[in-house]
């Protein structure tokens, strides 16, 4: 619920506390410390409509981290990156490394939708479902619950430290250093199957490379969102840089109604009456709430990213004041000049064609993915063989890998030359997600040869599936026919 705090508290308390480090002191304002520590922000604890949509965000794509390792699909994990075996399971597909180009694909088609999305409602991504967002706010919210509210904090870092502050800060870096933890277990369980990594670290029986990559996250999840925080989005995401480029006086953005907030009610300035003042009261509630402490009153700055807790921080204070709501919201450029917005724009309908057309192909190509994969090389111990019945032979040595979720029985068959067979078998069972490995030899009639080199191809089909099949055009050489 939001903090309810009287109104006369309000500015008393933000004169005391603050100065926002993106804007100049008013005259009459002693230095304050929203920002006393190098590099830290006090963030104030807020609720309201937008913020609850941020935590249901936030514990719902934290469920999916944590618990998607957990869930098994048959006798394996749902999400398992199997890098060894060079398999990696999405659900119930699984793919190769010649599918390289499905992930390039992918991330192509994020990084569309991220730009789409930028241009429609800015930085709403880094507000609502950025990792580095979703941390950080997890560990903001256990340093509340443990060192307090933000004039407390604040407090205590100025004072001397006794036993009090020093068990808040050490339960504090303790919670943060066990999400981190998890958060390095969660990770390496997309790579090893989480519940045998679970019990080798109780038996202290994990694997060196194992160890390594849940150190180096556990550390770096810890600095990110306990330490860095804000500087991450601020000097390390290349997003906070270039997203300016794709934002138009269109584009829905949390923003503060200049006109009818200025004058301030308690703007030092002389000759501003009453009368004249605008709906701002000046509590500066909105910078203490926001995580990367800027003062949105000074109009749209790249360190902004849209989780509009000063949206909710001005809303519970015009209620207060019994004023209309809105003052800070996600608006416009042209609206806040009185003009109509345009959704529909040349930019828009740009991303939005390119976006469709990509997910129309990816789509089509995972329709038409044949799970199945063939490697067919040439036998380089010898060109070909002659037999005394006047046959050549040609050997071949194949890679079948059945990249479906069941088993099958593949028929073997060949064409292209005419009397060309197969010596051996003529059929394969391979199980689900199998690889086997075969030396076929093809044999043809030495007359029959007009060319050293004449292409033929090499067919698998599953019996149970006929849609199944894989071509392969090879070379079968041999000597000149008579």
């Amino acid at each position: 619920m939001t903090q309810r705090i009287p109104l006369q508290d309000l500015a008393t308390e933000a004169a005391v506390e603050y100065q926002s480090p993106s804007s100049k002191p008013s005259n009459n304002k002693p230095p304050n410390s929203h920002s006393t520590k190098l590099g830290h922000i006090y963030v104030r604890e807020i609720g309201g409509f937008f913020q609850r949509i941020r935590r249901f965000s936030n514990w719902l794509l934290m469920a999916l981290y944590f618990g998607l390792p957990w869930i098994n699909w048959g006798d394996r994990p749902l999400v398992w990156f199997d890098l060894p075996a060079q398999e990696f399971h999405l659900f119930a597909a699984t793919f190769y490394p010649q599918d390289f180009i499905l992930l390039t694909w992918i991330l192509v088609l994020c990084a569309f939708g991220l730009f789409l999305i930028t241009v429609v409602a800015g930085r709403v991504w880094c507000g609502y479902s950025c990792p580095q967002s979703v941390w950080t706010f997890l560990f903001i919210w256990f340093e509340h619950r443990l060192e307090g509210p933000r004039h407390r904090r604040i407090r205590r870092d100025k004072s001397p430290r006794n036993l009090d502050t020093l068990w808040r800060k050490t339960a504090k870096h303790a919670a943060w250093l066990l999400i981190a933890l998890a958060t390095g277990i969660a990770f390496v369980g997309y790579f090893t199957p989480i519940r045998a990594l679970v019990v080798d670290m109780f038996t202290l029986d994990m694997h060196p490379l194992a160890l390594f990559w849940i150190g180096f996250f556990t550390l770096f999840t810890y600095l990110n969102a306990g330490w860095l925080r804000h500087q991450v989005c601020l000097h390390m995401c290349p997003y906070a840089r270039f997203q300016s480029a794709m934002f138009d006086a269109n584009t829905l953005i949390v923003s503060y109604d200049a006109a009818r907030g200025e004058p301030r009610r308690n703007s030092p300035q002389k000759g501003v009456e009453a009368t004249r003042a605008g709906d701002c009261i000046d509590c500066e509630l909105c910078v203490q709430v926001c995580p990367t402490g800027i003062d949105i009153r000074d109009g749209l700055q790249y360190e902004c990213i849209g989780c509009a807790a000063c949206i909710d921080a001005c809303d519970s204070v015009m209620a207060r004041v019994d004023k209309p709501l809105g003052l800070i919201r996600y608006t416009t450029e042209r609206e806040l000049e009185g003009k109509t917005t345009r959704f529909w724009r040349p930019q828009l309908l740009a991303y939005s064609a390119a976006l469709l057309s990509m997910v129309v192909l990816l789509v089509g190509f995972l329709n038409s993915r044949v799970p199945i994969d063939v490697d067919v090389v040439r036998d380089r111990q010898t060109l070909f063989e002659s037999t005394a019945e006047g046959r050549i032979i040609n050997y071949y040595n194949v890679t079948l890998r059945n990249q479906d979720g069941q088993a099958h029985r593949y028929a073997l068959s060949v064409a292209g030359l005419p009397g060309l067979r197969l010596q051996g078998m003529d059929t394969i069972e391979v199980l689900a997600n199998e690889t086997r490995s075969l030396r076929l030899g093809l044999t043809v009639e030495a007359g029959d040869l007009t060319q050293p080199s004449q292409p033929i191809e090499l067919r698998f089909i599953a019996l149970d599936d006929p849609s199944i099949t894989s071509v392969n055009k090879i070379p079968f050489l041999g000597p000149y026919g008579e």
